[in-house]
């Protein structure tokens, strides 16, 4: 960018030719957010006043924020907030960035949860907090444990759980998966969106995904090891006929299906995702044994 004068239009243009070029995923879209972020206004706005001239520190700052976003850091963690389920989470490097997929874990999960009558729910990994807010918000009456083993993870998901006015019914935990949970703690639902890329997958995957917390992807050698944890866990906290639903890889169906069965689980089942992709899997606590001691 030269010193002539750059208009919202001409700023918008070539910053997405840029990404293009540099193969930035969705480059239109993603300098649209940029620039709205710098100038604090919405899309919208910027469509408006399009032949509006920006100033010279407005110019820097774009520049800068185009600087990084080539380097690879995730426009999420540039702009600092994703939306999930129409809330706006607060998100950076501590944190997985929500994905759209996981609204539809939220979607299921809300189906256990009755929406006028008090409910317990145990969100096992939960990262930003992102499901187990959704929850709450959604289901007023519910109360929601949320663990997660990064302390980083822990201190931003409560504050969006403050933010986002949950913060009363959302209890956030730090440690791995189940231990925090009390002995005697029961819950109609148990979520997980937990880390399920095989560890040799990881480095092969985008540098905006490598620049997410090792924590939250590792799944292990297989990229079943905490699936396999979060469903043998599950059983002691569920109560007879309530849900574990979780979300998985997409070649992971047939596998985390077996695991359900030979885990004592009913129903065990996987759903595809809006492409089609195995991506959801759930298993019912049977109704007559009761939870597992």
């Amino acid at each position: 960018m030269s010193s002539e004068t750059w208009t919202i239009r001409k700023v918008l243009t070539w910053t997405t030719q840029h990404f293009e070029k540099r193969e930035v995923d969705s480059p239109r879209l993603t300098a649209d957010v940029l620039l709205s972020y710098v100038l604090k206004v919405s899309r919208v706005r910027l469509y408006v006043d399009l032949d509006r001239p920006l100033s010279k520190d407005e110019l820097t700052a774009y520049r800068a924020l185009i600087a990084r976003r080539i380097s690879g850091e995730p426009t999420q963690y540039l702009t600092g907030v994703k939306e999930f389920y129409n809330r706006p989470f607060k998100v950076d490097g501590r944190v997985l960035i929500p994905r759209p997929e996981t609204e539809l874990l939220v979607e299921a999960c809300l189906h256990a949860l009755p929406k006028d009558a008090p409910s317990r729910a145990l969100d096992v990994c939960t990262g930003s907090g992102c499901i187990a807010i959704s929850l709450a918000a959604e289901r007023p009456q519910a109360s929601v444990l949320a663990t997660d083993l990064s302390p980083d993870a822990c201190a931003l998901a409560r504050e969006n759980a403050e933010a986002l006015s949950v913060g009363a019914r959302v209890t956030i935990v730090q440690g791995n998966l189940f231990a925090p949970v009390p002995e005697d703690a029961r819950f109609q639902l148990v979520v997980s969106n937990p880390p399920y890329i095989a560890s040799g997958e990881i480095p092969g995957l985008s540098a905006e995904v490598r620049r997410e917390p090792h924590l939250a992807l590792d799944g292990g050698q297989d990229g079943l090891a905490i699936l396999r944890r979060v469903i043998e866990g599950a059983r002691r906290c569920l109560l007879p006929g309530g849900l574990l639903a979780m979300e998985i890889g997409e070649t992971q169906g047939n596998a985390v299906r077996e695991l359900l069965q030979a885990a004592g689980y009913e129903s065990a089942r996987v759903e595809k995702d809006l492409e089609r992709r195995d991506r959801l899997a759930f298993g019912t606590q049977p109704a007559a044994t009761g939870p597992q001691a």
